[in-house]
């Protein structure tokens, strides 16, 4: 049976249920439940799978809704006060549902299921032919210049260390270092360094 199709007595039937020992007193009797249901549960259910976007939980949040509606011995004075009541229970409850959709995962995918949008690909395909022509590049340099660069820009060394590593006086690192760069530009430039 769905959820639309519920009576008043099938809902008291699922409360009772849940805790026979308690006694719910009711706003209305069985008549005036089963004629607000079905001036409500479509367009309720409507309300509900709009904001879900999902057939089951609409249902779900229906019932759900008309139990808490029951359940809250609320003063109710007349039918639009009613039906907001409603409809403000089945706002929260979505909400609720939307909270715990954020922080649970449904499907944690594995990594051969993870397959990268195409424009990140193409820019990771370009990253790795960029890192590429560097690496080419740098092999054209002599080893002083690229040690220097290396030590400068992969492992952030100051002028001092890379002149204690590389071997040089502190006041020459700076312009070794500015001509190490212009080579490797000129290699990088879109004519591969040919003169």
């Amino acid at each position: 049976m769905s959820t639309r199709d519920a009576t008043f007595t099938d809902v008291n039937a699922a409360i009772d249920a849940l805790d026979p020992t308690t006694a719910v007193a009711l706003q209305m009797d069985e008549d005036a439940f089963r004629g607000f249901y079905d001036r409500t549960s479509r367009m309720l259910w409507v309300y509900l799978e709009r904001m879900t976007g999902d057939r089951s939980a609409a249902d779900d949040l229906v019932q759900e809704s008309y139990y808490r509606f029951l359940r809250a011995e609320a003063p109710l004075e007349n039918e639009a006060h009613r039906r907001h009541y409603l409809f403000r229970i089945a706002t929260n409850l979505a909400r609720d549902r939307f909270r715990r959709a954020r922080h649970v995962p449904a499907h944690v995918p594995h990594d051969d299921e993870i397959a990268p949008p195409v424009a990140q690909r193409d820019h990771e395909d370009a990253r790795a032919n960029r890192r590429l022509d560097v690496t080419r590049a740098m092999a054209q340099l002599p080893s002083r210049e690229r040690s220097m660069l290396w030590l400068a820009y992969a492992q952030g060394a100051s002028h001092e260390e890379i002149a204690e590593v590389v071997g040089v006086g502190r006041a020459s690192v700076k312009t070794l270092l500015f001509r190490a760069r212009r080579r490797l530009a000129h290699l990088l430039a879109p004519n591969g360094g040919a003169s």
